[in-house]
């Protein structure tokens, strides 16, 4: 994501030096490589590449997982009650234990509490709907870490760049030079935009995989009520 927006800063640059170079008077096109302008940024920018790969590789891996957690099986309940209702228990058990997913988890501990009180079978399906549920927020935090440190980082970097500006003024005495000065305004300039991206974008992946969850959760609340209510169903 990060070197794909910066490819995009790279054209901008590359239209700037090449407008530049047709007006008069300039002696050549000004040019600037996307690789110049990242490594201007100091290891700063290397620490920034990282946590655009974490970013990236936490947001996949954790969609998929939730996408896979969150799958309709539109005829599991129907035969959970169908089971349930012949007396079926160990067709359901079975049932469950081929269906990898955290609703039939779920429903597997609340048919092996099937016999006990109903207010022990309903807490014992909401622990393990707890612990679903944190199974899939694993990582997501992380992506928050970066959403939040990667533009102190990127602001880091600029203090840094401004003070190693402000030192070489001060070291050059009368004798300043733009060139002199392009470094240190160059990393204060670049980390900022680097931080600022990727917190940017880690934010918008943990925003994602947030509301993603909160749809299994809602789901996962949705099939113990439906299982507590086929639990009553044959006594009527």
């Amino acid at each position: 994501m990060l070197i794909g927006i910066l490819l995009q800063a790279q054209t901008v640059v590359n239209d700037l030096g090449a407008n530049i170079s047709e007006i008069p008077g300039q002696p050549e096109e000004l040019r600037l490589s996307l690789i110049d302008l990242a490594m201007r940024g100091g290891w700063i920018m290397a620490v920034l590449a990282v946590f655009s790969i974490i970013a990236v590789y936490i947001f996949t891996e954790r969609y998929l997982v939730i996408s896979r957690a969150s799958g309709k099986d539109k005829h599991f309940m129907n035969n959970i009650r169908e089971f349930i209702h012949a007396g079926k228990l160990d067709a359901a058990m079975a049932l469950c234990k081929n269906n990898n997913s955290p609703i039939a988890r779920m429903i597997e501990k609340g048919l092996s509490r099937i016999g006990k009180p109903l207010n022990d079978i309903n807490a014992a399906i909401e622990n393990i709907g707890k612990l679903e549920v944190s199974k899939l927020e694993k990582g997501v935090a992380g992506l928050a870490t970066i959403a939040g440190a990667a533009p102190m980082l990127g602001f880091l970097g600029t203090v840094i760049g401004m003070v190693r500006a402000f030192y070489d003024m001060s070291m050059a005495g009368n004798n300043i030079d733009i060139a002199l000065l392009s470094t240190g305004i160059y990393q204060a300039m670049i980390t900022t935009i680097g931080g600022l991206i990727v917190g940017i974008l880690a934010y918008i992946f943990y925003n994602i995989l947030v509301s993603r969850i909160e749809k299994v959760v809602y789901l996962l609340e949705a099939r113990a009520t439906e299982f507590m209510d086929v639990l009553h169903e044959p006594a009527r």
